[in-house]
Order: structure tokens, then C-alpha cells, then sequence
């Protein structure tokens, strides 16, 4: 990200006006219109009071809560049907940003300007800062459309903002490329969120005053007792995160583990975009898309040396969140910056001193276990890359099995029944054929959607255009045979509706990537249950229900079908004479049937004599 010249020559400048944002707490942000590069630069103050920080009456203990939809459409897990969850005050505080101030309007005339859009911040300003740049993200880029310039985020020793469903969603959205974090190695207010604040509200409010830039009091000895409390908490509660999440991408398969998260709160604020360390020796380290390696250095660049006075390294931690205006430039100059992908292997021993990535992690002071959890980091990120490949090399299986299929749907019509009722009846060979390669599919797809379901595909693999026109096409051809092979079982008797009981994820999932990618309501893409839906209407008009009562489904139905017609996201022979659709529908009410928006597809011998009168 740094090698952008522009973008790094406004580091500096960020830094600066977010610092300068603090002497000016009543004002929401602050804007600076920058000359060359051309930009509008949105900085944003902190606040020194933790019901900002921590919700009052929060349920949680880490203050975390679902995001608002309305704004964050895109923060969410795709197939998995996933909210992501976010810090409950900065949402909060974000949205009293938006309702009373004049940022909406004064980023739509920096947009209007053709200016690069830059949201910056220290300490929880640069989380505000982080909400803004993806609000942006949302309504200028995904919405509208316009061609505009990514925008720019850049913060300042801010703590963590989302759950590893946030992370998850900007790397699918690829738009972690917009997020740079500069964080001190011993800075503990990055770290903060990974402990609960609930437990220490009133000491981390002593802490707040102390790096006030207006404090109600300044004499450090009067917080060193709360200063201890909280770091040795968050340097405990980092700990349990890092071992978890380490085991986890070892693939620890002990039960313990489960148990004891049960029954241990951990922390769901996970890191994203590319995180700057200034390790104790001037050198750097940029951990580039990769959460799980950036929350490894986060607890281990913030260990303290055996011997070390704990309320030393504490005042030390609070007095490095206040540094970065001095040290900005020191982090800038270009022979400092070493560039360390979590996916290259990370050395477990420093004997060799003329590697870079080695001397930059000296620098940092890593352990070698926190260079085996790197390791680790590095190897999960290669293993979702071999999964992927793998699934891809079976792309061509699976479109072949689709042709396949669309070739017998075409014999299906030639033999007047329908592609649905003659898969359902099976009297053929060439539908015994068609369900193996029914079979076929279901177990290629069932293995990428198990896949998704613990994310060891990378991240952005739902969002790739191939694979969710690809799903489409198998949801739309597939699905209705698995239904009709699940009314001709009869397993609706067992196991309930399709729609209720039987319908596998790979529908749910395929279903999910489109609408996500056209950006539609949930549930407006299933034409593909469309068949599903006439079995329930078939039995419940056959057990001699009142018409009024399945009145409001049919006419619903009819609408569907509609407008799946008009889209062409519905085959016509659904209207083939002895389908099951038409058998049904013509033994609707007479009176129903001429007022239906679908009489007209429909050549039932009664409804021909009525459009001739």
C-alpha cells in the first residue's frame, strides 16, 4: 500500500490531523482540502469517555453487536447467512455522525470534486475513521456507481472495530486494500478490545483522562494501580486469543478445546488490512491482508521481557500511544519499511542475519513461538489457496455435468412431459442416467459448501463472478430435480416441506451469491424452487382444503412465476398441458383462473373458449 506516492505523502498529514482533531472534541471531524495530491482529508477525534468505548448495559462483556444492515450490506458471511458483528458505541457514534453533522454532505461535495477521499484517525477516532471509509465504500463504489477512487483509510493507534466476519467480508469485497494501521509495538490501546472493558470500566476511564489532551488530571502515580489492572488483562486476554487461534489453524481436533471456549468468553475483535508494527529498534514490518497474523503481533510485540517492572512496561504502553506524531516520519523513511507476507515461511532461527524478513522480525523481538504461530498463519493462507485450486480444478467437471444435463432437459421436451415430471417419473434410462449425474454434482458442490462453512476457502471466493454464474446455473437446472426426487420418496411425509425440512445448503449458498452480487432482497432468487412450492399447493388443495385458505400462496405463486417468466429465470415447459403445474392449476376455481396475470400462458380448453368470446 505504501507504494503509492501519493497515498504516502499524505501518512504524515493524516497523522497531524488526527492528533489536531483532539484539541477540537466538540467538532465531529475535522476536513483539510489538500492541494497536491489532491484530496479531502476526513480526520476524526477520539473520545475519552468509555460509554463511547463500551455501550452502558451492553449484554456483552466486549461490547460487541450486530451491524446495522441498512448501512453495512456487504459486512456479512454470504453463504453462511452470517451478520458481522462490530463495537456497539463506535456504530453508535458513527450513526449520531451521520444523522447530525455534515459529513454526508461534505464527502459528496469532495466526491463531486474528483478529490481522492481520505477518513483518518487516532486512537477510536481511527475507528470512526474505519466506519466512514466503508459507509463510503458502500454508497459511492457498491451503489452508485460512479467510477470513483477507492478512498483511503488510514489510523493511528486505534483499537480493533469487527469480528472475524468483518474481516472476512472486506477481504471478499477486496476492499481491505483501502485500510492501513500504524500501530507502536508496545501501544496498548490497539490492543484494548481484545480483553472485556466491562471488567475494568472504571480503570480504563482513569487511563482515558491520563492520555486526554485536556485531562481532568495529570499525575500518573494517581492511575498506576488502574494502568496495572488493565494491562495485565489485556496481555492475558491476547494470550488466551492467540493460543485459540493458533490451535485452531494447527487443526487441534482435542475436545478441550471446545469445552473450555465454552466456558472462557474470548474476545470476537479480530484485525484487517495492512498493519504497520515500529518495532523497538526503528524497523518495520507490514503484515499485508492477513488478520490472523496481525492478531498474532499484536500480543507478541506486546509481551514483556523477562525481569521487567510491570509498571514500567505500563506507563511505557500508555506513553507509546501518544508517540506516533513524533515518529511518523521515522516509519516512513523508505529504507525502514520491510515488506513480510504472512504466506512466505517465516524462519524459526535468525542465523541467518542476511535475510530482510529475519532482521525486521529481530527487530520486532519474536519469539520463536510467536514465529511458529506466524508459520502457522502463513501455512493456513496456503492451505485455502490449495483448496481453491483444487475446486477449481473441477470447474470443467462440473460444466460438463451441467451440459450434460441441459442436453437431457431438451430430450425431456421433445418428449412433451417436462424436464421436471419426466426426471420425477423415472421410466427411462436416459433418467437414471441423469440422476447419477444429479448424484455427481451434489457431492462436488456439498464439498465446496462444506469448505465455505469453516472458511477454508479464501475469502474471496464467494465473490467471484465464474463460480456465482456457475452456481446459478446449477441451482436452476439441479434443484428441481432434487426435488422432484424428494416428493417422488415421498420424504415430505417424514421430514417435512422442502422448502422447511429438505433443502441442502449448496442451494442456499448458490442462492445467497447472487442475490448478494446483483445486490438483491434475501429469498428474491428462488425460481428454483418454484416446483417445491406447487407440491405443498397440490397436497393442500387435494385434502380438500377451502380454496380461501391457500387463496393468498396461489395468487403469490402467480405473481412469482410471472415475473420469473419475464426474466426468462423460469422454463415455459412448466406450461407444458400434462405437467403437474398445469394439472394443478386447472382445477383451480374457474372464477380465479380468468383473473389470473398467468391465464394467458396457459391452454386449457375452457380458458381457449373464454379468450375467444
Amino acid at each position: 500500500m505504501l507504494g503509492d506516492d501519493d497515498k504516502r505523502a499524505l501518512v504524515p498529514l493524516c497523522c497531524s490531523l488526527s492528533t489536531a482533531a483532539h484539541r477540537s472534541p466538540s467538532s465531529p471531524f475535522q476536513l483539510h482540502h489538500n492541494a497536491a495530491p489532491s484530496a479531502a482529508v476526513f480526520a476524526f477525534p477520539a473520545s475519552w469517555s468509555t460509554d463511547d468505548w463500551l455501550l452502558p448495559g451492553a449484554l456483552s462483556h466486549f461490547g460487541e453487536s450486530e451491524i446495522d444492515a441498512s448501512l453495512f450490506p456487504s459486512l456479512k458471511s454470504v453463504g453462511n447467512d452470517a451478520t458481522a458483528g462490530v463495537n456497539g458505541a463506535f456504530l453508535r457514534s458513527f450513526r449520531k455522525l451521520l444523522e447530525t453533522s455534515l459529513l454526508q454532505a461534505e464527502v459528496h461535495r469532495a466526491v463531486a470534486g474528483r478529490k481522492q477521499i481520505v477518513f483518518t484517525g487516532h486512537s477510536s477516532g481511527g475507528s470512526i475513521a474505519v466506519l466512514a471509509a466503508i459507509w463510503f465504500l458502500e454508497q459511492y463504489l457498491k451503489f452508485e456507481d460512479r467510477g470513483q477512487v477507492d478512498p483511503f483509510c488510514v489510523t493511528f493507534g486505534s483499537p480493533l472495530v469487527g469480528d472475524d466476519v468483518f474481516a472476512h467480508a472486506l477481504q471478499r469485497e477486496n476492499w481491505v486494500q483501502c485500510f492501513l494501521h500504524f500501530v507502536m509495538a508496545e501501544d496498548i490501546i490497539p490492543r484494548c478490545l481484545l480483553a472485556p472493558l466491562s471488567s475494568f470500566k472504571g480503570e480504563f476511564q482513569s487511563i482515558l483522562h491520563f492520555l486526554c489532551p485536556k485531562p481532568f488530571f495529570f499525575n500518573p502515580d494517581t492511575i498506576a494501580s488502574s494502568l496495572v489492572t488493565v494491562h495485565q488483562s489485556v496481555l492475558r486476554n491476547a494470550l488466551s486469543i492467540s493460543n485459540h487461534q493458533a490451535c485452531l489453524l494447527m487443526g487441534c481436533t482435542n475436545p478441550l478445546l471446545q469445552v473450555l471456549t465454552g466456558f472462557v468468553k474470548l474476545s470476537p475483535y479480530r484485525p484487517f488490512g495492512t498493519c504497520i508494527f515500529h518495532g523497538s529498534d526503528g524497523k518495520l514490518i507490514t503484515c499485508v491482508k492477513d488478520s490472523n497474523a496481525i492478531l498474532y503481533m499484536l500480543f507478541y510485540t506486546f509481551q514483556m521481557d523477562p525481569g521487567e517492572d510491570v509498571l514500567e512496561v505500563a506507563y511505557r504502553s500508555l506513553e507509546e500511544h501518544l508517540l506516533y506524531e513524533a515518529r511518523i516520519n521515522e516509519c516512513l523513511d523508505a529504507q525502514n519499511i520491510l515488506l513480510v507476507d504472512s504466506s512466505d515461511l517465516i524462519p524459526l532461527s535468525f542465523s541467518d542475519e542476511k535475510q530482510p524478513v529475519t532482521t525486521s522480525l529481530k527487530g520486532l523481538d519474536l519469539s520463536f513461538e510467536a514465529r511458529l504461530y506466524l508459520r502457522a498463519a502463513g501455512e493456513w493462507e496456503n492451505q485455502r489457496m490449495r483448496n481453491q485450486a483444487k475446486i477449481d480444478s473441477n470447474y470443467r467437471k462440473i460444466k460438463e455435468a451441467i451440459n450434460f444435463l441441459n442436453d437431457y432437459r431438451s430430450t425431456c421436451e421433445m418428449r412433451g412431459l417436462g424436464y421436471y415430471d419426466t426426471f420425477k417419473y423415472q421410466k427411462d434410462a436416459e433418467d437414471f442416467n441423469a440422476n447419477v449425474k444429479r448424484l455427481e454434482l451434489a457431492g462436488l458442490w456439498d464439498e465446496i459448501v462444506e469448505m465455505l462453512r469453516r472458511y477454508e476457502l479464501p475469502d474471496g471466493f464467494e465473490g467471484r463472478k465464474e463460480w456465482v454464474m456457475l452456481g446459478t446455473q446449477y441451482r436452476r437446472l439441479v434443484e428441481p430435480l432434487d426435488i422432484a426426487n424428494y416428493y417422488r420418496h415421498s420424504k415430505n411425509e417424514d421430514t417435512g416441506p422442502y422448502m422447511v425440512k429438505g433443502r441442502p445448503r449448496r442451494y442456499r449458498y448458490t442462492q445467497r451469491w447472487l442475490e448478494h452480487a446483483q445486490r438483491k432482497p434475501a429469498g428474491s432468487s428462488s425460481e428454483s424452487c418454484f416446483w417445491a412450492l406447487v407440491e405443498e399447493l397440490c397436497m393442500d388443495t387435494s385434502d380438500n382444503k377451502p380454496f380461501l385458505e391457500v387463496r393468498s400462496r396461489v395468487l403469490e405463486l402467480e405473481k412469482e412465476v410471472h415475473l420469473w417468466i419475464a426474466k426468462g429465470d423460469l422454463e415455459r415447459d412448466v406450461f407444458l398441458n400434462e405437467s403437474t403445474f398445469v394439472k394443478w392449476w386447472m382445477n383451480l376455481p374457474k372464477e380465479h383462473r380468468l383473473e389470473s396475470c398467468i391465464a394467458r400462458f396457459i391452454k386449457g380448453d375452457d380458458m381457449l373458449g373464454s379468450f375467444d368470446q
